[in-house]
């Protein structure tokens, strides 16, 4: 199911609440120690702390794994898109099929302006002039706005994808977004996403098995060869490495 509403969550628990019991989560977990909790063992902790209608799902439709994760604990968790205008066909076919035969909700989160309206204001191809700009208006004001709405989110955030994620945390306090953000799979490799991804038979982008181990917007994401970075295909040429949403 696909929809474009407000998040269902009736009433935030205050931050204080909220950041302490990020941190108390990091700590059950066992966060970044040889005794870490799976992926379902993070993603059980959320459901015993936290409603469905609390809980949010970011994906970029690479994959449907983490919403099925997620799911099995929290069926009818809501999935949130970024619909920036500039998605492969691929993707929005992912989309579609994570909606059709996943028990979430999909819930496209909109820019502010149309790809029309911002070439009208900024010039045409703007990702070409200023990416970090393109970025922030087109993925992280819209999904920041999104989040208001909830207590917690889960990210597919992996340590084997950049130098800059190799501490991620399982759970962690999310300043700038002020709510609780848990990366499950943050332990997993790319392998272990599709293994999983193929023995729960959910959805994959085709655009993953064609050279594309990360997914961005179609002008700004190119494939990547074997044994390379997996997000060096992001932003090719440029110095940039992430758009905004997890630093």
């Amino acid at each position: 199911m696909t929809v474009s509403l407000a998040p269902r969550i009736a009433a935030k628990r205050s931050a204080e609440e909220l950041q302490a019991l990020a941190e108390r989560g990091n700590l059950e977990l066992g966060s970044l120690t040889e005794h870490e909790a799976s992926p379902a063992d993070a993603v059980a902790w959320v459901a015993r702390n936290f409603s469905m209608t609390s809980a949010a799902v970011a994906c970029s439709m690479a994959d449907a794994a983490l919403p099925h994760l997620v799911a099995e604990h929290l069926p009818g968790v809501d999935v949130l898109f970024l619909d920036t205008g500039y998605h492969f066909a691929e993707t929005r076919f992912t989309r579609d099929e994570v909606g059709r035969v996943l028990d979430v909700r999909i819930v496209d989160v909109l820019p502010e302006q149309t790809v029309a309206q911002q070439d009208a204001e900024f010039g045409a191809k703007l990702h070409e002039r200023d990416a970090a700009l393109c970025c922030e208006r087109r993925k992280v004001t819209p999904l920041r706005d999104a989040l208001a709405g909830y207590e917690v989110w889960f990210t597919g955030v992996r340590r084997d994808e950049a130098p800059t994620r190799t501490r991620t945390p399982l759970v962690t306090w999310d300043e700038r977004n002020g709510l609780v953000k848990v990366n499950p799979v943050a332990a997993w490799t790319f392998d272990d996403l599709l293994d999983y991804a193929d023995a729960h038979r959910v959805p994959v982008n085709l655009l993953v098995s064609n050279g594309y181990p990360s997914i961005g917007c179609e002008p700004c994401t190119k494939p990547v060869a074997a044994g390379e970075d997996p997000r060096s295909g992001r932003w090719a040429g440029l110095s940039k490495t992430e758009c905004g949403l997890h630093v």
